[in-house]
């Protein structure tokens, strides 16, 4: 019994992986910075989880949404700017999500 390797398809697989996560995490990325630039800072409030490491204090929440709040008063951008670049956000994330579920249906069509 010799064990043989499908180089070619090892190589498909590993193109294919590594062009999914650019491309995830690029839009995903690019997504937030175009959010941020439009004036929508994301702020998340703290959670409280009875075994977490740290925890976001409701001082420190109030101190993100103040900056967050502050940015979006000095943002440079026209308000037509800022709503072209909150439509590119909502693409670069709806790219995130289509490739993501790309990958589950590759997955669970070809079993």
């Amino acid at each position: 019994m010799t064990l043989t390797i499908d180089w070619l398809a090892f190589i498909e697989v590993f193109v294919a992986a590594l062009l999914a996560a650019v491309v995830v995490v690029g839009s995903y990325s690019l997504g937030l910075r175009l959010l941020v630039r439009a004036g929508r800072v994301p702020v998340v409030a703290p959670a409280e989880f009875t075994d977490a490491i740290a925890v976001i204090t409701e001082k420190e929440s109030k101190r993100a949404a103040k900056a967050a709040a502050k940015s979006a008063r000095k943002s440079p951008l026209t308000a037509q700017q800022r709503q072209v670049a909150a439509v590119g956000a909502y693409v670069c994330f709806v790219l995130c999500g289509l490739a993501v579920l790309g990958g589950l249906m590759l997955i669970i069509l070809t079993r």
